[in-house]
């Protein structure tokens, strides 16, 4: 079995992220880490906003037509 057949698990780096101290960074790593952060939120709502509208057309497509 390869290792793409097995299950993710959903939010561990982001839950690690959300508990790690943050004292040891100096000012530019924390502004470093914000821009960062900020990007990847900009990929997860395009990746989002992508699948919802797959999942719109999808619907769409299987939708039962009116019969009047």
């Amino acid at each position: 079995m390869e290792d793409d057949d097995l299950p993710r698990m959903r939010g561990d780096a982001a839950s690690r992220l959300a508990g790690e101290a943050l004292d040891t960074y100096s000012q530019d790593e924390l502004m470093a880490r914000i821009r960062l952060l900020e990007a990847e939120i900009e990929r997860v709502r395009a990746h989002h906003a992508k699948a919802a509208s797959h999942r719109d057309m999808a619907d769409a497509l299987f939708k039962p037509r009116d019969t009047d």
